[in-house]
């Protein structure tokens, strides 16, 4: 129960320190179950017996890739080019490089990808990537309450309910106050620092939030939007209507669903809110002979360089998984996602249409929509889907109960054919008879 480093000499001086008698006694008020527990192992496979055994317990798995689970997370196609160079032995470290400088390729890469995630949400400053969309959106609203002083958020209610938790957790911590806002016509609370809107929201609906943004400024705040990549080939950029600082979950953009994770976030803000911007920042420069070269900027913000002036404890990047994002935008251009979005799009509302034909269901999300929408069941979403896993189908994703009752959200994406869609439109039909 000892670690190589320590010496005999070591665990003497600690034991007589402590009073015991010996490692053993150390641990005399732990359960002795928990101390050594008993191991019951099967006799051990061979490697041939072993891959043979998980095999047969990986063609248990059910492939969801039509299927139709919404909530931010989806099966979108992912070309064969980002898996290949994602792979490659240069840029495989899930993690961010320590010795930065010496990594010009992958720099390089870092770079590219900021410069793809300001193009799509038309802020000018975008850094290395967050972990994931809900905590990038916690760390855009404690930026925002940084640079405007305050210490209140209001948060439209039709922002992912995951995504308000975290904010929620993050807020609790530094002792700020969190306001829930039903409406964009909702008054701003006095005292606020930040504003945040989703667009498209949790339910799917698209909103004009340049009306919002305005008069989050006029009340001395920083407007926060939380946004899908794909949309952004679609949907006015959040630059272009007033955000000040934009954020989103980058699964979307040639990252698995991987049950959950893991993904990245991104995070883009105006230029002169740079200094505030948690993270890591690639910039290019030229070196001694004037040649293009790519270096970290404005350390000093983090937390390993300046613990104490640190905009955050985030010091690093979802390394790897922002590089598949960056590949995917790259292999794509902006007409493929801009195609990938229509496809998206079309889908939906043929899926829609297809289920409110359905007796019993009726659609929640207002048209148009994006790729998600919402409707309401007359049995209860989780009964549904559980029906429905039964008959080979991945789709319902509950909806909280704050926004009504049996609602479940449907996501479509390119993949989706109509054969499809008339698959899990006759299969809600026997499940809800």
């Amino acid at each position: 129960m000892d670690y190589t480093p320590h010496t005999e000499a070591d665990l003497e001086s600690m034991l007589e320190r402590v009073g015991a008698n010996n490692l053993k006694d150390l641990y005399r008020d732990l359960p002795q179950e928990i101390v050594d527990p008993p191991l019951q192992l099967d006799t051990a496979m061979t490697e041939a017996e072993l891959m043979r055994h998980l095999r047969t317990l990986a063609a248990k798995n059910q492939s969801a890739n039509v299927g139709f689970l919404g909530g931010g997370i989806r099966s979108h196609y992912i070309p064969a080019v980002v898996p290949a160079l994602a792979a490659r032995a240069e840029f495989l470290s899930a993690y961010t490089p320590y010795q930065p400088e010496a990594s010009q390729g992958l720099l390089q890469a870092i770079f590219e990808y900021q410069t793809m995630i300001s193009e799509l949400t038309g802020l000018p400053v975008a850094n290395a990537s967050m972990y994931d969309g809900s905590t990038a959106l916690a760390e855009g609203v404690l930026l925002a309450l940084r640079e405007s002083g305050k210490m209140r958020v209001a948060i439209l209610k039709s922002v992912h309910p995951e995504y308000r938790r975290v904010v929620k957790t993050y807020l609790e911590a530094i002792g700020a106050e969190l306001v829930t806002l039903t409406s964009t016509a909702d008054p701003i609370p006095p005292e606020t620092g930040a504003v945040v809107g989703q667009n498209p929201d949790f339910l799917g609906t698209v909103h004009n939030f340049a009306a919002l943004a305005e008069a989050t400024h006029a009340a001395g705040a920083l407007f926060v939007a939380v946004v899908d990549p794909i949309s952004l080939a679609l949907l006015k950029p959040p630059g272009e209507y007033g955000a000040d600082v934009a954020v989103g979950e980058g699964q979307p953009l040639g990252n698995a669903m991987a049950f959950g994770g893991p993904h990245f976030g991104f995070m883009a803000v105006r230029s002169d809110l740079v200094r505030q911007l948690p993270g890591r920042l690639v910039s290019e420069t030229t070196d001694v002979e004037g040649k293009r070269g790519y270096i970290l900027t404005l350390q000093a913000r983090e937390q390993y360089i300046r613990r104490g002036k640190a905009k955050s404890n985030i010091t690093t990047n979802a390394q790897l998984t922002a590089l598949m994002g960056a590949v995917y935008l790259a292999a794509l251009g902006p007409q493929g996602l801009k195609e990938v979005a229509i496809r998206s799009v079309a889908m939906a509302h043929a899926l829609a249409e297809k289920l409110t034909r359905i007796p019993g269901i009726e659609l929640v999300t207002p048209e148009p929509f994006f790729n998600e929408f919402a409707v309401r069941l007359p049995k209860g979403a989780l009964e549904v889907r559980s029906a429905l896993a039964r008959k080979g189908l991945a789709a319902v994703t509950p909806v909280p109960a704050e926004y009504g009752e049996n609602l479940a959200l449907f996501a479509c994406t390119e993949q989706h054919t109509e054969a499809d869609l008339d698959n899990l439109a006759e299969a809600l039909r026997e499940v809800l008879r």
